[in-house]
């Protein structure tokens, strides 16, 4: 029994890890979980797993990559940008590491609190930036300090660019604002951290997570059906984030356009259905978009070297051919399914269990939609959150097995 203590105690501890580098850090994230896969297989003889949820097309889609790689142009370098497969064990992992639907709530809350601490500095980043810190990270500076004060005209919190705490923050917000509208116990003190968090996604002047998380709100809104208060909640931050002059400005270009980067987007977009177009089946292999994007980039791009596409679908088959994107699909497909599967089994009763099923939902779909502006597939730090948060459903059904069995 002390040995059994000890290993759900240091899980614990690492679960606890896990949620503050999932706010905060890529090395404390990545640290924990292969710490923590290795205290699961050590307790394994303590606790079975039922099954391996999504292991089909995860690991098709995982075969396929290394396949395109070695048949790529450059297969050692294709498969080296296979490691960024790596992280969808994060999956697997936190469906282990949760025991009950008890543990999969306090995981979810951990992280709208944690994110909530970095989004008020990150709020604290942007009011305090001064002119030679807008772009910049100014010298003299400890590394630490200075990569956060600097480069802080849209709020990027500890992470190197704004995009990556956009994305994380969007899921995150999808995620919890079931929860948050169901109301429930400590209801008030979560709409304030999620409200916070909120605002700093708008700093962030990430135009694509902004839809992404209105995706998020439609969902909850549709599986709810509490309108008035998402309508009314939904207008309330938006007088209150237009009223902050760069978040305006950024959300006019929404309609009015006047944005270069639009018309970048268009040309990587060119450029890459061309791609597709010549190498349908396998791509082009992973990680060679940046040799292949000068060549097919069209006359009007002004940027002429990128390694991505700012398009997650067309960057899967761009790397891996239709057949590669197909798999990526099933992936989503087969976790709505699934995800819907477990909704109808949970009881009406249990409200705040079909809150987390319904934010997982929600924010997969914001994650989804964010994609099409960004390959936030490719983006560590939000794809281990996306993980993190398609995991809570499997955890509810092992509940809901366990119960019947």
């Amino acid at each position: 029994m002390t040995q059994r203590r000890v290993a759900l105690r240091v899980r614990d501890g690492l679960v606890v890890a896990l949620v503050l580098g999932l706010a905060a850090s890529i090395s404390l994230s990545e640290v924990s979980i292969v710490v923590l896969a290795a205290c699961l297989v050590w307790i394994r003889p303590l606790r079975s797993w039922r099954a391996w949820p999504l292991l089909a097309p995860l690991a098709a889609f995982a075969v396929w990559s290394v396949i395109v790689a070695l048949v790529s142009a450059a297969p050692w370098e294709s498969l080296s940008a296979t490691r960024s497969l790596l992280p969808l064990a994060t999956f697997w992992v936190v469906v282990g590491a949760l025991d009950d639907p008890a543990a999969a709530h306090r995981f979810a809350v951990r992280l709208l609190w944690a994110l909530a601490a970095v989004a008020l500095l990150s709020i604290v980043q942007v009011a305090t930036c001064t002119a030679d810190r807008y772009d910049a990270t100014p010298p003299g500076w400890p590394p630490v300090v200075g990569a956060f004060i600097g480069k802080c005209r849209r709020a990027h919190g500890f992470f190197s660019i704004y995009m990556t705490l956009a994305g994380v923050l969007t899921t995150t917000l999808a995620a919890m604002l079931p929860r948050v509208v169901a109301g429930g116990a400590r209801v008030a003190a979560l709409g304030v951290a999620w409200l916070i968090n909120a605002l700093a996604l708008a700093l962030t002047l990430v135009r694509g997570a902004w839809l992404g998380l209105a995706a998020g709100m439609v969902v909850t809104l549709s599986a709810l059906g509490r309108r008035a208060f998402v309508v009314i909640a939904v207008v309330a931050i938006g007088i209150a984030v237009l009223a902050i002059p760069s978040v305006r400005e950024r959300a006019g270009t929404m309609v009015h356009g006047g944005d270069a980067t639009a018309g970048e987007r268009l040309a990587m977009l060119h450029a890459g259905l061309r791609l597709v177009r010549e190498h349908p089946v396998a791509g082009i292999g992973p990680g060679q978009v940046k040799h292949a994007y000068p060549i097919y980039a069209p006359p009007e791009a002004l940027r002429r070297h990128t390694s991505h596409l700012h398009n997650t679908p067309l960057q899967i088959a761009v790397e891996r051919g239709l057949v590669g994107l197909a798999l990526w699909l099933w992936i989503f497909v087969e976790f709505f399914v699934k995800t819907r599967h477990i909704l109808r089994r949970v009881p009406a009763s249990a409200t705040a269990d079909r809150a987390l099923v319904i934010g997982a939902l929600a924010a997969v779909t914001a994650f989804l939609v964010a994609g099409l502006f960004e390959y936030n597939f490719g983006d560590t730090e939000v794809l281990l959150v996306t993980l993190a948060v398609m995991a809570l459903p499997f955890v509810i059904e092992r509940d809901l097995a366990e119960r019947r069995a």
